[in-house]
């Protein structure tokens, strides 16, 4: 079957979809019609009162999915979107403007931001699109970080690109149709009573018979697409940004969630314009080739039976097969996308303030080097309080601080310090009480000898370091690293980096040794100014 008559069998199937609803409706209209005029039995009216009240229940279900249908067409608002105009951001606009003409597709007539690694054209659809209505744009500002502006035209080519190919354009609406399909069903399932799921039943079947009948419309959309976007910008960049966009992903998840999420058990933000904007100092900070261990290290989603999208290779692979042209790939170096944004951080602040969670706005803002102190210390002393506390537990109530004179911040709570649980390790107490106290998984509780230490090592080494680290911090000896490049972390003194984690090993030996850690801390003296007495 050729492409044309499957795109014609997707339009079909997308009316009878529609026409489900108008079926139901004309028959249900029949039967109360008969109920009333031919069956109404004064003796019955209580029980057919009831049916009738059922089947207008099930017509107004029915009715709303329809007109779920068709409002799928219609531009949606997008309140966690920052919009701009051609007077804001002549630049970006003057992008956007030259390639759709280049593609002989109209401009836009929206162009919005978003905090996603994402770009798509969306237009609001009149007879599922085969009448042209008002477009709209959506660029994600960390896609723009992460590309160059040569990239950038192949990535703006391929989203006009749904629009333009004249042999594809009865796919492009039945395309667009997937969406009314899809939002469709999403109104059912997601109706308040379990009429809305029993009405869907029919309508969930017959989508899933017209998703797979588009799936291979909508993938032949998107290498269209591609080839035209290869002719507009060139087939290397066209395939060079096709490998960036999932690399780009990935380090965008990884920034979300290791630096821009950093403050979330604090309840503190970095600093304003930062918590999307911050993604240009990981990207700066990281060869291509360290961004692409991020992709690589990322478990990939399985291809679904109704993607429509082809794999990243297969398009890439597509790609370089068409013959070469006179366009060369520019260096990774020349300059980013997002220098076509005028004053960006001011964006990239409006953002944070359409898209962060209720509430936000009272949260304090730190600096990076603050927000790093402030989750390095918080964290250390999470690892380290299941410990002090099996610690103070074995040593019972008798045993108290008095005898000590090291200043440890982590003591003011009347757990023990870091020295006295050397001294409860020098003692013995390790695996004869303290281990037994540390919580472990029911499953781990019914461990002895070698496999219950091996099990409860891991967790006394954590812990033990994170007394170190807040013992550090407190002497002022260790610092803030935001590490763009690798993890935030606290810097240590050059002896501690390297000897630290032998002698904590050997502080959670089978036979305790707490000499090693002992010398290491020997001449850290506490801000205070009071001596470390370890």
């Amino acid at each position: 079957m050729t492409y044309q008559l499957r795109a014609l069998r997707a339009l079909a199937l997308l009316a009878g979809f529609h026409l489900i609803g108008v079926a139901l409706l004309a028959a249900m209209a029949a039967f109360d019609w008969l109920m009333v005029t031919r069956w109404l039995t004064a003796r019955a009216a209580w029980f057919e009162g009831m049916v009738l009240t059922s089947t207008v229940l099930v017509a107004l279900v029915i009715l709303r999915g329809m007109y779920a249908f068709l409002r799928a067409g219609r531009l949606q608002p997008l309140p966690e979107a920052v919009a701009v105009s051609p007077e804001e951001q002549p630049e970006l606009w003057e992008q956007v403007r030259a390639t759709a003409e280049a593609i002989g597709e109209g401009v836009p007539d929206e162009l919005y931001l978003v905090a996603e690694v994402n770009a798509g054209v969306a237009e609001r659809n009149r007879l599922l699109g085969l009448v042209p209505g008002r477009r709209r744009m959506v660029l994600g500002l960390p896609l723009l970080a992460g590309l160059t502006v040569p990239r950038l035209r192949a990535v703006l080519a391929h989203e006009f690109g749904h629009y333009a190919n004249s042999d594809t354009r009865t796919g492009g609406a039945a395309m667009r149709g997937r969406l009314a399909v899809v939002q469709t069903v999403e109104s059912f399932l997601g109706g308040s009573t379990p009429l809305h799921h029993a009405v869907g039943i029919p309508y969930v079947a017959y989508a899933r018979m017209f998703l797979r009948t588009s799936y291979s419309v909508a993938r032949r959309q998107e290498l269209a697409a591609d080839r035209l976007a290869a002719r507009h910008a060139g087939r290397d960049t066209t395939a060079a940004a096709l490998r960036t966009l999932p690399v780009l992903s990935a380090a965008y998840s990884h920034y979300l969630e290791t630096y821009a999420a950093m403050g979330e058990p604090l309840g503190a933000l970095p600093p304003v314009g930062e918590v999307y904007g911050g993604f240009r100092r990981l990207l700066a900070a990281r060869e291509e080739e360290q961004l692409a261990a991020l992709a690589a290290g990322r478990h990939q989603p399985r291809p679904h039976e109704y993607d429509t999208h082809p794999p990243t290779a297969e398009r890439i692979a597509r790609i370089t097969e068409l013959p070469a042209d006179d366009q060369q790939e520019v260096a990774v170096h020349e300059r980013a996308a997002l220098a076509l944004v005028r004053d960006a951080d001011r964006v990239f602040a409006a953002l944070e303030a359409r898209t962060l969670p209720h509430g936000a706005a009272g949260l304090r803002r730190l600096s990076w080097d603050d927000l790093v102190m402030a989750r390095a210390v918080a964290d250390a002393d999470g690892w380290s309080r299941p410990l002090r506390v099996a610690v103070a537990r074995a040593l019972g109530p008798s045993a108290r601080r008095g005898d000590h004179t090291m200043t440890d911040p982590a003591a003011d709570d009347g757990l023990p310090g870091l020295a006295e649980v050397l001294d409860a390790f020098d003692r013995g107490l390790l695996w004869m009480a303290v281990a037994d106290r540390i919580p472990k998984p029911d499953q781990a509780a019914r461990l002895t000898g070698a496999s219950a230490r091996n099990f409860v090592r891991p967790r006394v080494f954590d812990g033990l370091a994170g007394m170190v680290q807040l013992h550090l911090v407190e002497a002022g000896e260790a610092g803030p690293d935001i590490a763009w490049s690798g993890r935030p972390r606290l810097t240590l003194p050059e002896e501690f980096e390297a000897g630290l984690d032998d002698a904590l090993d050997a502080a959670v030996g089978d036979t305790p040794d707490t000499a090693p850690l002992r010398a290491l801390l020997a001449d850290r003296v506490p801000a205070t100014g009071a001596p470390a007495a370890v």
